[in-house]
Formats: C-alpha cells, sequence, structure tokens
C-alpha cells in the first residue's frame, strides 16, 4: 500500500546568493516559508516541481520538502529544513535575529 501523500513546499537555493528560498504560488521565490505554496496533492506537486525546476537561472537544488499546516503557513517538520530555514545556530547572522 503506498504512503499517503503529506503537505509539501518546493525549495531551493537562489543561485547567486545560495539562501535557502521557497517556491510561491506565483511562480516567483521567497525567502519566508510562511509565503511558499503550500501543496497537499502528488500530482500537483509534480507539476508545481517541474515548474519550479525549469528555472535554472534563478535557483539550483530544487526539491518537495514535508511540511505542516501552521498558523501562519507552512511548517518544517524535518530538523534538516528547519535548519535550512534558520542558518547556523553558531553564531547570528542575519536571518536568526528576528526568530527569538
Amino acid at each position: 500500500m503506498p504512503r499517503p501523500f503529506t503537505p509539501k513546499v518546493i525549495t531551493a537555493n537562489a543561485l547567486l546568493e545560495g539562501d535557502v528560498v521557497y517556491f510561491t504560488p506565483q511562480d516567483g521565490w521567497t525567502r519566508d516559508m510562511a509565503q511558499a505554496e503550500l501543496i497537499e496533492d502528488e500530482a500537483h506537486a509534480q507539476l508545481r516541481q517541474l515548474e519550479a525546476e525549469r528555472q535554472q537561472n534563478t535557483v539550483v537544488g530544487v526539491y518537495l520538502a514535508e511540511v505542516a499546516k501552521g498558523p501562519t503557513g507552512p511548517e518544517p517538520t524535518h530538523f534538516r529544513e528547519e535548519f535550512r530555514r534558520t542558518g547556523p545556530s553558531n553564531y547570528f547572522h542575519g536571518k536568526q535575529e528576528g526568530l527569538t
């Protein structure tokens, strides 16, 4: 029996800066996961991933990341995605300042 599809967002790294970015419903990229398109259908996820992968002049390493519905938008369900979203924790690099 196949595993049920869980909500996902499309994520990648910005080609020039290397920042973690998320695909939006408007086919753009944002650095804020809360603004990412929450995808709840597997077929739709595959189509959206193809669309995101076409933007090779903007991003690299496109993939689907599992998330959960949160009160302000998608939230990571795995440590890796939380770490990618906030960046290294050894000192404040800029992203972490607003997360305390």
